[in-house]
């Protein structure tokens, strides 16, 4: 039985190649000068707010943050960035939203919460003794 698909070399220009490989280094090189690529090379591969580490299969999921809100600030030395989680960074920019639009400005700041109802209902009242007595019989 004669095997089907490409076999290395079949059809394929060895100068074509040569720059497709030459173009993707370039874009590559073009994109590590992008902020994103640089707060990751300065800044560990960890969510700044939950402490979420991430890797090579995930890394994607981990966005920059500019501290003061402003994209056009992008210092060298990574100074207004910090790498967050899809997950927080989407709460900070909730937290901005609301502040900014004045309506619920303490909604997700911590403050001072009312004191919590006397909880009634305990779900595991009588647990102990169900299973001491199962423990007993069985």
């Amino acid at each position: 039985m004669k095997k089907q698909g490409r076999r290395p070399g079949d059809g394929i220009d060895g100068g074509r190649l040569d720059a497709i490989v030459a173009r993707a280094h370039k874009e590559s090189d073009t994109r590590m000068r992008g902020y994103r690529e640089q707060s990751l090379r300065l800044h560990p591969h960890v969510c700044a707010r939950c402490g979420r580490g991430f890797d090579r299969s995930n890394l994607h999921e981990l966005t920059v943050h500019h501290k003061d809100h402003n994209h056009d600030n992008n210092p060298p030395d990574g100074s207004n960035w910090e790498n967050l989680c899809l997950y927080c960074h989407d709460w900070e920019h909730q937290k901005y939203s609301y502040a900014v639009m004045g309506a619920y400005a303490d909604f997700g700041l911590t403050s001072r919460a009312a004191a919590p109802a006397e909880v009634k209902h305990s779900p595991f009242a009588g647990l102990k003794d169900a299973l001491i007595k199962k423990g007993e019989g069985g």
